[in-house]
């Protein structure tokens, strides 16, 4: 079966997250009938390696999970374009890994397959996460490589995320007698004020320039329609680069609110893109794409925690991901398996 054919059909096994047990079923089923690969399964999370002794090691992963259904299942196909649930992100991609680990017997990298579960919801569930704490060594690699949608190039690294509360305090008041109380909403404006002001990094790392934001994503304050507010809350997003270590980030963001309660209510690590690194180096070589930041997070973040360079290559345009016309190129899924493939099979 080729490539989009098998995307086709993942898509039409429904796999929410949290309810990839079939899926992960027909996974773990394929692998064990291919001769070489060693397979384990943890939880909803399929582990396929080779264990030939080659002198480098890939590690190539995607996850099994989707977002909920918004009336785009089952597939359905429109020229070179197929449609439908996971399309994009990323049943594409994982279509493209087990094409190749389907059919690459002696590839001249070791090869670890990746197939995990719960990407799309809280970190606690992720499989990789899981099996980052439990299972460490079948994550070692010298090179990582997710199929997460890239449009079929090189996104490397990920930017680190960061979200706050900054409050401020008033006193509360009749709005009659304002001059009673004091309003922490208007307080607000000075948090505002200096988002207005900021000027964010763009820094160049291994070549890329990666582009920070910090960004008030919403704000609460307010009792009652004829009381003055003793409190508000701007919740405020940083993205930043991967040259910040997430304690930098954090302390970043507590120097520009200095004088506000700042209450960090979740982080993320931002991942190196290890273009130096020389597996990392002669994968860009060889599929011959100019690489570009990945302006988001993705999972190649844990594999930095880890110390393994990481990069994002996969067959989807990611702006289309969790729509509900979400889609792939044909295309796409074919150019991604080849270029994997001639970099994993001998000449």
């Amino acid at each position: 079966m080729g490539s989009v054919a098998l995307a086709a059909r993942l898509i039409d096994v429904p796999s929410e997250s949290g309810h990839e047990q079939v899926l992960a079923d027909l996974v773990e089923s394929a692998l064990r009938g291919v001769e070489g690969l060693a397979v384990a399964r943890h939880g909803n999370t399929v582990v396929a390696r080779t264990e030939l002794g080659r002198r480098e090691r890939v590690l190539i992963g995607g996850h099994l999970d989707t977002v909920p259904e918004n009336a785009n299942l089952p597939h359905r196909v429109d020229g070179d374009l197929l449609f439908g649930l996971g399309a994009c992100d990323m049943k594409g991609g994982v279509a493209v890994s087990l094409s190749l680990a389907g059919s690459i017997t002696a590839p001249v990298r070791d090869v670890t397959y990746v197939y995990y579960e719960c990407e799309e919801i809280e970190a606690s569930r992720n499989g990789l996460n899981l099996l980052a704490e439990h299972h460490p060594q079948l994550l070692q690699a010298d090179l990582a490589i997710l199929m997460e949608p890239s449009n079929g190039g090189i996104e490397a690294g990920c930017q680190g995320t960061l979200r706050v509360e900054v409050g401020t305090e008033g006193v509360r008041a009749h709005s009659a007698r304002s001059w009673m109380g004091v309003n922490a909403i208007h307080g607000a404006g000075d948090v505002l004020d200096r988002l207005r002001a900021y000027v964010p990094r763009t820094p160049v790392i291994d070549g890329l320039t990666y582009r920070e934001g910090l960004s008030a994503v919403g704000i609460a304050g307010g009792v009652a329609g004829n009381v003055i507010p003793d409190s508000c809350v701007v919740t405020v997003n940083y993205r930043f680069a991967p040259d910040r270590s997430l304690d930098e980030a954090i302390a970043h963001v507590r120097e520009v609110f200095a004088e506000f309660e700042v209450t960090v209510v979740d982080a993320a690590p931002a991942a190196l893109p290890g273009l130096d690194r020389p597996a990392a180096a002669d994968f860009v070589a060889a599929v011959k794409a100019q690489p570009q930041p990945k302006f988001g997070w993705t999972d190649v973040a844990r594999f930095t925690q880890l110390g393994i360079p990481a990069l994002n290559f996969g067959p989807g345009d990611p702006s289309l991901a969790h729509t509900r016309d979400e889609h792939v190129s044909a295309a796409q899924i074919r150019a991604c398996e080849e270029r994997l493939r001639e970099w994993l099979s001998p000449t």
